[in-house]
């Protein structure tokens, strides 16, 4: 349990950049605590890599350096986000340093959840298998998608940035970057389905999964607000969202904003 504990240790500092901005607990510090871990794993467990948990652990960095460099990149380059966002997310100021503290771990314990799965696989001196192999390409499926859901929208955004995006991967389905997100980590844990040695590395690994997809619907609900807020009132936009489903493409779910536990 050694190597999960130091992957928490290292999404606890990584993540701590949110001290700088409240929100990048949450954004820029959750990509690169991912990124991190994944390199941290490639040090500590080396001797038990095989090609499987090499490709996992390298699929976490390329995954973390991307979200985390997108995310980066969109505060500081553009301005009409952040005066728009100033709005929409709550800045921190004001909030107390033990808030902001349980924020930070609670955020950092998540990170260390999610990773889990390849974490146990490789304490537990778990090879390559066939669920891996299949974890392995959910996974990247879910990172290709997000890629270009996010391509997508800054091209749409680009032509006409006062209009909602409904092109490409937006046809299928509202928040195609979300369903990536998701994606990604239904293959992560899939990946460690076999190789749980206890009660307490499958709880953990359960909450690893279960607290991302609360987490996504909740940026779900968020996005949804905000949306409805500039073009609720465009009847193309009214037709698009009761017609799209919000975040799985194919299944009938219109809209999460009625589902206040999903925290906004």
């Amino acid at each position: 349990m050694l190597t999960w504990l130091i992957t928490g240790l290292i999404a606890v500092v990584i993540s701590s950049i949110g001290f700088k901005k409240y929100v990048w607990f949450i954004s820029i510090g959750y990509g690169f605590s991912v990124a991190g871990i994944g390199v941290g794993l490639l040090i500590l467990e080396r001797n038990a890599l095989t090609i499987g948990t090499l490709l996992g652990c390298i699929l976490f960095i390329l995954y973390g350096c991307r979200l985390g460099g997108y995310l980066a990149y969109r505060e500081i380059r553009s301005g009409t986000y952040n005066s728009k966002m100033k709005t929409e997310i709550k800045s921190g100021k004001g909030m107390s340093i033990v808030a902001k503290i349980a924020i930070w771990l609670s955020a950092a314990l998540l990170y260390a959840f999610e990773t889990s799965p390849m974490t146990f696989r490789l304490v537990n001196k778990e090879g390559t298998d066939v669920v891996l192999i299949v974890g392995l390409c959910i996974s990247l499926a879910g990172v290709l998608l997000e890629s270009i859901a996010d391509i997508q929208k800054n091209n749409a955004k680009k032509k006409n940035p006062k209009r909602f995006v409904d092109t490409g991967l937006y046809k299928l389905v509202r928040c195609p970057n979300y369903f990536g997100e998701m994606l990604f980590w239904t293959g992560v844990f899939v990946g460690g389905i076999p190789i749980y040695y206890d009660a307490v590395q499958w709880v953990v690994a359960i909450l690893g999964y279960v607290g991302i997809i609360y987490v996504m619907f909740g940026g779900a609900r968020r996005l949804e607000i905000r949306q409805n807020k500039y073009y609720g009132e465009d009847p193309e936009y009214q037709k698009y969202v009761k017609t799209t489903p919000i975040m799985i493409p194919f299944i009938p779910l219109y809209s999460v904003e009625k589902y206040k536990w999903f925290v906004a």
